[in-house]
């Protein structure tokens, strides 16, 4: 797989990682999801460069089983549906990914979803499209590729 430039730009031919929010976002068609970023995932599914991190599957089902997130259908079929989508991977959580997770070489908080998802747009040079103020700031930072979902 070829690594995406340092650019704060995504790249056309940049891998694109989705935040588990901004994946619901984006099927939910959420408004919350600016313009820039809905036309940098609509270009990436047409080349078939949009990825799901493993854990992103593991994360919505736990938010859905606490009531903290309201699908319009069954979990699993919510997922799988998803997932389907033409262009969209999931990226597998690969050994080297579950142990870069624990020792990134900066301080992030300790929720598993976000250390996963970080480690994996790490390993695969892609871009993570996120509102998460406090992952943006870390890619801000140099330690990874970030870009707001919100624009």
């Amino acid at each position: 797989m070829r690594r995406a430039s340092h650019a704060q730009e995504p790249e056309r031919r940049g891998l694109l990682l989705l935040d588990t929010h901004t994946l619901i976002w984006s099927i939910e068609e959420s408004p919350r999801l600016g313009l820039y970023t809905k036309e940098s995932i609509r270009a990436g599914t047409r080349e078939d460069r949009v990825l799901v991190s493993a854990i992103s599957p593991w994360e919505i089902a736990l938010l859905t089983s606490k009531s903290r997130l309201q699908l319009g259908m069954e979990t699993m079929e919510w997922i799988r549906y998803a997932l389907s989508r033409p262009g969209v991977t999931l990226a597998p959580l690969e050994p080297e990914i579950a142990v870069a997770s624990t020792q990134l070489p900066f301080e992030i908080h300790s929720e598993p979803p976000d250390r996963i998802i970080v480690a994996t747009v790490r390993h695969l040079g892609a871009t993570l499209v996120t509102a998460d103020q406090s992952l943006l700031a870390l890619g801000k930072k140099g330690h990874f590729k970030a870009m707001n979902a919100g624009r």
